[in-house]
């Protein structure tokens, strides 16, 4: 685990902007009322990114996901065109936002992948009031992420 991306736990969320996978300006604002799921993936297209996305797009679907109001969110240092074809091919229904320059990532302390050789995968939860609440590390263990977020859902489902 990466001490870095840890030390944001209880911090407030960075504010970016980013465009995703249409070209289009998005500005993540966390502590606008809802959950954030925000997810740091090495590459659209290969094998485990795609299984993870395709899992939060499925998640999307269960009830604490709505009824928390979940935003999710992608990042990844892939260019948009390749965002845009990320998206279409596995029918994705939330932003994936290309960060060229990886300053997003920088912002948020994301550890470098396998020996270093690639961009890692790091999920952070964010609460409604914009507070990193935790974080997922691990280039393999994408699976652990979905249910590291389905577990800090039902904590703030039952919040409310």
């Amino acid at each position: 685990m990466s001490a870095t991306a840890h030390e944001l736990i209880g911090k407030p969320a960075p504010t970016f902007t980013l465009p995703n996978q249409d070209g289009e300006d998005y500005t993540l604002k966390p502590g606008e009322g809802k959950p954030i799921a925000l997810f740091f993936y090495p590459k659209s297209g290969t094998y485990g990114c795609t299984r993870e996305a395709c899992s939060f797009r499925d998640s999307q679907e269960t009830e604490v996901y709505k009824s928390t109001q979940c935003e999710v969110v992608g990042v990844s240092a892939d260019d948009v065109k390749a965002q845009k074809k990320f998206v279409d091919d596995n029918k994705l229904g939330y932003n994936i936002l290309s960060d060229k320059d990886r300053k997003v990532r920088e912002l948020y302390k994301v550890p470098k992948g396998l020996l270093g050789l690639s961009d890692g995968r790091t999920t952070f939860i964010i609460d409604k009031t914009g507070i990193v609440r935790d974080v997922a590390d691990g280039v393999m263990n994408y699976a652990g992420h979905i249910k590291l977020v389905e577990k800090w859902l039902n904590t703030f489902a039952s919040e409310k």
